[in-house]
């Protein structure tokens, strides 16, 4: 499993915007990810209503995760998780 935890960054937290851009983003990925938010149980990365009904906040910790077989390809995994992470600390809100 290949996993990444941060801090979102979103002064309003993943509203509707900003959770659209997060999800867009996933899906363009083409990788399965799910997401939870501090130990709470994650849901898939790809769904809009799941995302949203985590009510993440600006400033908590949630973590992206993958599945992952300690293989080379846990390189390219970790690669995209580390571009969605860019989505979740970057404020969309003052964009």
């Amino acid at each position: 499993m290949v996993e990444r935890t941060v801090r979102v960054g979103s002064s309003h937290g993943l509203h509707a915007r900003p959770a659209k851009l997060f999800v867009q983003a996933v899906a363009d990925a083409g990788i399965q990810v799910t997401i939870a938010k501090g130990s709470g149980k994650p849901v898939s990365a790809s769904s809009i209503l799941g995302v949203i009904s985590l009510g993440i906040d600006h400033g908590d910790y949630v973590t992206l995760a993958t599945d992952g077989d300690g293989t080379a390809d846990d390189d390219a995994t970790g690669a995209v998780l580390d571009s969605l992470v860019e989505v979740l600390v970057t404020d969309h809100d003052n964009a």
